[in-house]
């Protein structure tokens, strides 16, 4: 069995998938070696592309390490016949945690106060924030982790609301916000957790910012297609949104305009980046594998 890893891994998790055949990791030319391969497996860096499947006359398997399949063309590989599978659970806890985190960062400005405590400013009296608790948190996409995130929130003393239209899972824990546009109106911080579709795409843009809580605080730890930059910016700029967190981008490394923005901050797609997440993903990597493989 010829197995290839084209991203970056835990040495653990190569270890073990090195116990289940001949593995390639991070190969020079990936198109190259998929010629004799029968699985890849890719992280977010790698894009499966029908032009990089071209060649891979053998390949059984593309399984995704992580959440979310948008690196991948579906398509083109169910024209091969080539099984597409993911670990969308592994992570969960870890990109709950990190929008949490991001949230609470904002409100009491941890990261300005530390860069300009690096400076030499000290600034306290500028730098007074507010508090979760008693706050109205939105979430935009009620599935795993935003169901944790919600859960998070509510221990601190946030209100929850949700967006999803139907089908979706009602846990009975959350107050579901039929009409979008009064989902925008009530919530005091907007937390992202949808995948890109045709729907999603260019959601929070300048029309649905004008509808809107004056200081809205938004936070994206999902897709950076989801957001329309210009509209972001000019946002941020107003002052409109008080403040936004960005872990995920359209095109990644960031190295755009929003970047000029203080109230904008900024983590390089750190949603699945804990110890333990990358764990559980190479462990459920490693099992689906076994399943498939045998």
């Amino acid at each position: 069995m010829r197995i290839i890893i084209a991203d970056q891994m835990e040495e653990e998790v190569v270890s073990e998938i090195r116990k289940l055949g001949d593995v390639a990791y991070k190969p020079a030319d990936v198109k190259a070696a998929l010629a004799d391969a029968d699985v890849l497996i890719v992280r977010s860096a790698t894009k499966v592309t029908k032009d990089l499947l071209a060649g891979a006359r053998k390949l059984k398997i593309v399984a995704r390490a992580g959440v979310g399949l948008d690196n991948v063309d579906q398509q083109a590989c169910k024209e091969k016949g080539i099984k597409v599978m993911n670990t969308p659970g592994a992570s969960t806890n870890a990109v709950a945690e990190l929008a949490l985190a991001l949230i609470m960062a904002m409100l009491r400005n941890v990261q300005k106060a530390h860069h300009q405590m690096k400076g030499g400013l000290w600034d306290k009296k500028n730098l007074t924030g507010s508090e979760v608790s008693g706050k109205t948190l939105g979430v935009i996409g009620y599935g795993r982790i935003g169901a944790s995130l919600a859960a998070k929130a509510r221990a601190l003393g946030m209100k929850t609301i949700a967006y999803n239209p139907p089908p979706r899972h009602d846990d009975g824990k959350i107050e579901f916000v039929e009409n979008l546009d009064a989902f925008l109106s009530r919530a005091d911080v907007i937390s992202l957790h949808v995948p890109t579709t045709p729907e999603t795409m260019n959601m929070i843009n300048k029309e649905n910012i004008a509808k809107m809580k004056n200081g809205v605080y938004i936070v994206n730890t999902a897709r950076g297609d989801i957001i329309d930059e210009d509209a972001l910016y000019e946002g941020c700029k107003s002052r409109k949104i008080a403040g936004a967190a960005i872990d995920v981008y359209k095109q990644e490394p960031y190295k755009g305009r929003l970047l000029e923005l203080e109230n904008i901050y900024f983590t390089p797609h750190l949603g699945a980046s804990t110890k333990e997440a990358q764990a559980r993903i190479g462990t459920e990597l490693v099992r689906i594998l076994k399943e498939e493989l045998k």
